[in-house]
């Protein structure tokens, strides 16, 4: 299965499909699914990792929506996928900094793709006009 070739496939882009936008909406995707993961994982530490929960919660919806609307083919709607893209980096660059804080492996790879996202977000924003 591939995110790009669905893109590919909607009438209007003609079988061609961004790339960069292709890749950000698939790592936002798996972005939320680790951040869920880890607020999962931080809620049964024994310490406390409320913080921690909330932020990945809260970047696990950005990036759900950014994927969402990274996907959407039909109209042009830069403005809009600039505004999300942008959220989205912002999520999880605050995301991967609270996880930082925490000596769990769940929270360093939850950073790692965190950090991934954001800079694939930053490249599929360079492609919009």
């Amino acid at each position: 299965m591939s995110v790009r070739k669905m893109i590919a496939l909607h009438p209007d882009a003609k079988g061609h499909a961004n790339e960069p936008m292709a890749l950000a909406a698939k790592h936002a995707m798996y972005c939320a699914l680790f951040a869920t993961s880890c607020a999962d994982a931080c809620s049964a530490e024994a310490m406390d990792m409320r913080q921690c929960i909330r932020t990945c919660l809260d970047c696990a919806d950005v990036c759900t929506a950014a994927a969402k609307v990274a996907t959407r083919q039909t109209a042009d709607d830069d403005a809009m996928v600039r505004a999300i893209l942008s959220a989205c980096m912002d999520a999880c660059h605050i995301c991967a900094v609270e996880c930082d804080k925490h000596d769990h492996e769940h929270c360093r790879l939850c950073a790692t793709m965190c950090r991934e996202c954001a800079d694939d977000c930053r490249e599929a924003l360079a492609t919009l006009h």
